[in-house]
């Protein structure tokens, strides 16, 4: 890894970090920045996880200090999601690196449109049964332990339909992106598909944006920085997919 690459990692991972406190999506934007410095698509999936893991602990934290807690809550769907995550990182992990690329940037283009997009409480619909949410978390649950870009956004969409409002939803959406990675990254470890040096430095980017991130008061900087992010999401997407070089 040369300096470059590591400023790199560092700077994005900054405003990924920054992307998630605020809602979620940001690995649509680290995962294929590890691409970029070199990482294999399937390590570049794994070593992820250690910054988000790191990330999400500093974010709990946060919401625990401030009194927001919603353990209870999280405990019906987390484990449909436990179940889910090791089922999907088992799975994505056999899969070939050239192959992962190319399914992770047609990922990202929903996802960006997601991320462009806060979900809204819908109050005005009933809420999802017990046997819905069951099935929904368990899908939402592969997705995260394969890929996690944008887990967050899905689960925050999912969430708030199942009838919880955002602030609750946001602190439930924490806990189980926690849960998740914590079950999913000792699948990529014992598969040897984390590359720690990359995986630090990348961890140290996502800490300090989560950190200032939380912190963001400006009127209208989320949108800027969403617009930013899905441009050079798009961008990235495009050379995983060979579009470019």
């Amino acid at each position: 890894m040369t300096i470059w690459e590591a400023i790199l990692l560092v700077c994005g991972g900054a405003v990924a970090g920054v992307i998630n406190a605020m809602a979620g999506g940001g690995s649509t934007l680290t995962v294929p920045l590890l691409v970029l410095a070199g990482v294999p698509g399937n390590d570049a999936n794994g070593s992820n996880r250690v910054g988000i893991l790191s990330s999400n602990i500093s974010t709990a934290l946060s919401f625990h200090r401030q009194g927001v807690t919603a353990y209870a809550e999280a405990l019906p769907v987390l484990l449909p999601v436990v179940v889910g995550s090791l089922v999907g990182s088992i799975g994505v992990s056999r899969v070939a690196d050239e192959t992962f690329e190319t399914i992770f940037g047609l990922v990202m283009l929903p996802i960006l449109v997601l991320s462009l997009r806060k979900p809204k409480p819908t109050v005005d619909r009933e809420p999802w049964s017990r046997p819905v949410t069951l099935a929904v978390f368990f899908g939402i649950g592969i997705y995260g332990g394969a890929v996690q870009a944008g887990v967050g956004l899905v689960m925050l969409a999912a969430l708030t339909r199942a009838g919880y409002g955002l602030v609750k939803a946001n602190m439930i959406k924490v806990i189980i992106t926690l849960v998740v990675t914590a079950i999913a990254l000792p699948v990529f470890i014992i598969q040897g598909q984390v590359q720690w040096g990359p995986a630090w430095v990348l961890s140290v980017g996502l800490v300090i944006g989560g950190w200032f991130g939380a912190r963001i008061a400006v009127e209208g900087g989320d949108r800027v920085i969403r617009w930013v992010m899905a441009a050079a999401t798009a961008v990235l997407a495009a050379k995983l997919l060979g579009l470019f070089g």
